[in-house]
């Protein structure tokens, strides 16, 4: 991959986007992970307005300190950033009291790990709103074409995506180019919806290397079948994924009404 001229490409696409919506710039929701770290910092090179936003509910101290520290490497280098804090944990507690938490402890855990991702995402189309930016979204390609480990109208619901069509390693070298922190660079990528240190391949089974091969596989036309031992393994919890989860890939079906009947 020819990094700085990718780098500069999304620069440039980010620019031109935001020119032609005739909005200030961009708002982001910064984890402490090394998706938001390379999107915010590409949205900063495009010298337009950027707002990096925590919202932590219930975080995990090493989140917020990664978080941290990257918001304050931006603003030293870029005097377009400026950043705001919401603390969502009382609204999540609130919403809590007013819902049914009836059921499997892992289904409602899940509800309420998604519903973390939904209520960040009405903070920033707030801000996005309130100040005329569009909300830049930070999945990759492997996480959104490929195991879709994202949540629907939660942290899937953005603007435009800078880097959804980059791999994770793509993500990881272009975050190296941009001098991303170390702590970020070095952390186990994680979702952080759960509040604690669960990884995002504790969750999903397999490593983002694994998913990446089993993606190129797939899209060559292969099938478990042609693998034995952890590869078909690997390739079968991609496989699992990206099937279960091709809902939040496709466009919403709409159902449409044949002519006769109107």
């Amino acid at each position: 991959m020819q990094t700085e001229k990718v780098v500069n490409h999304i620069v440039d696409w980010l620019k031109d986007y935001a020119t032609k919506a005739r909005v200030n710039g961009f708002v982001i929701g910064i984890s402490g992970g090394i998706d938001s770290a390379v999107t915010s910092t590409l949205c900063a090179k495009t010298g337009l307005d950027l707002l990096c936003i925590e919202m932590p509910i219930h975080q995990a101290a090493s989140h917020v300190t990664r978080a941290q520290e990257h918001i304050a490497q931006l603003k030293k280098r870029f005097p377009n950033v400026s950043d705001s804090r919401v603390d969502l944990t009382p609204v999540f507690e609130e919403f809590k009291t007013e819902v049914s938490l009836d059921g499997k402890q892992e289904t409602v855990d899940m509800a309420l790990a998604n519903t973390r991702a939904r209520l960040r995402m009405t903070t920033l189309y707030y801000h996005a709103g309130l100040l005329g930016l569009l909300v830049a979204g930070t999945g990759n390609k492997v996480e959104d074409f490929g195991v879709g480990f994202f949540t629907k109208y939660g942290d899937g619901g953005v603007d435009l995506s800078p880097i959804a069509d980059l791999l994770k390693s793509e993500v990881y070298k272009i975050g190296d180019y941009l001098e991303v922190p170390e702590s970020i660079m070095n952390a186990a990528p994680s979702d952080g919806l759960f509040g604690d240190a669960r990884s995002d391949e504790d969750q999903i089974g397999a490593s983002y290397p694994e998913l990446e091969w089993a993606m190129q596989m797939k899209d060559e036309g292969k099938t478990a079948d042609d693998f034995t031992g952890r590869q078909r393994e690997a390739f079968e919890i991609f496989t699992s994924y990206n099937t279960r989860n091709q809902h939040k890939m496709i466009p919403i079906p709409v159902c449409e009404i044949p002519k006769d009947l109107r």
